[in-house]
């Protein structure tokens, strides 16, 4: 039985399993990185809800491991050399349990490191603009009367749909045959932003066929739809 006491979170977030991973989320673009993640490999882990109407990513103990403050993070008690490791950031996530299953990085090192770049590319450009859009277009940034900051991430948006796009446009996933961790990367953002953000004619999305298309194939997958709402709200 793994000793996961060192970890004050599980004073707040008590392991019922604590041979499993512990996963501690929200059902957010980011969030369902992890969720999705999981559930693909077949990990076995217990998911934690990390309520942000109570600010509990605010709180103590989760800022115990992570301090910056955000979803997801998790536990694995079977680590490298089988200690365990707290980790936190999406895309670290998602990298680690890819490697620690040999599972989504596509066949070979060139295929890792062409999924590896696009979950930069998703950290560093799909995440943030497709979050300050739907700021301006959902949030409090609507009542703005100068529509400029909107409109310069309806661009950038733009931009990067287009991107996406073009390399879909010859392949299936990402990584052309190969499901990867690429496609998990995106998948709820792209959601995201034409549902939660509202933003679909906004953007033109109709117009980036590719994407639409690729964007149906992963939600049609059982793990996908699974993660999409892990954990369950409270």
């Amino acid at each position: 039985m793994a000793d996961l006491s060192a970890f004050p979170i599980t004073q707040r977030w008590p392991a019922q399993y604590p041979d499993r991973i512990q996963l501690y989320s929200l059902p957010t673009p980011n969030g369902v990185k992890a969720s999705i993640m999981l559930e693909e490999t077949g990990l076995p882990y217990e998911a934690h809800l990390v309520d942000f109407a109570k600010d509990d990513q605010k709180s103590d103990a989760f800022v115990s491991l992570n301090p910056n403050g955000k979803i997801p993070a998790m536990i694995d008690p079977e680590g490298p050399g089988g200690v365990p490791l707290a980790l936190f950031e999406s895309g670290a996530i998602l990298l680690y349990l890819a490697e620690k299953t040999g599972q989504l990085l596509g066949q070979g090192p060139a295929d890792r490191w062409q999924a590896i770049q696009w979950v930069m590319f998703q950290m560093g450009g799909v995440g943030p603009m497709f979050g300050q859009l739907g700021f301006f277009n959902k949030f409090a940034g609507k009542d703005w009367e100068d529509k400029r900051p909107r409109d310069r991430y309806v661009a950038e948006a733009q931009r990067l749909l287009g991107v996406m796009d073009r390399v879909l446009a010859d392949r299936s996933w990402f990584l052309g045959d190969h499901y990867s961790i690429a496609d998990i990367a995106m998948l709820g953002w792209v959601r995201n932003l034409i549902t939660f953000y509202e933003a679909r004619e906004l953007v033109g999305f109709d117009q980036f066929g590719n994407v639409a298309a690729w964007l149906e194939r992963g939600l049609a997958r059982p793990a996908v739809q699974r993660g999409l709402n892990i954990p369950p709200p409270g």
